[in-house]
């Protein structure tokens, strides 16, 4: 399974808990960020991550303190080009299983 069709899920599984799409692979200098949705007046960015198996810890350790930097890197420039700045978060949409059967939504994964 390719990074792009796992994202295709967990958009599919966010829109289904009534999340908005606002904007897909937001990329700027500092990085990429997946999937930009709003969850009612909150934005959201989120973070997919697709393991095969849990050998080496699974997807939620692949968000490591490096990457985490650099998805609030990418946010802040994200934010800086609205007018005001709406309440904010950072979720983790962890795949896991044959074809990403397995689905663990982590609302406020890490921050500031």
């Amino acid at each position: 399974m390719k990074g792009s069709d796992a994202e295709q899920i967990a958009l599919t599984f966010l829109q289904r808990q009534n999340l908005v799409l606002i904007t897909q692979n937001y990329r700027c200098r500092f990085g990429e960020i997946d999937l930009i949705m709003r969850d009612g007046a909150t934005l959201v960015f989120v973070e997919v991550r697709m393991r095969g198996s849990e050998t080496f810890g699974g997807a939620a350790t692949s968000i490591t303190p490096a990457k985490q930097t650099k998805l609030l890197h990418t946010a802040r420039h994200y934010l800086s080009q609205l007018k005001s700045e709406p309440p904010c978060r950072f979720d983790a949409l962890l795949l896991s299983g044959a074809g990403g059967r397995k689905i663990e939504w982590i609302k406020d994964a890490f921050g500031e």
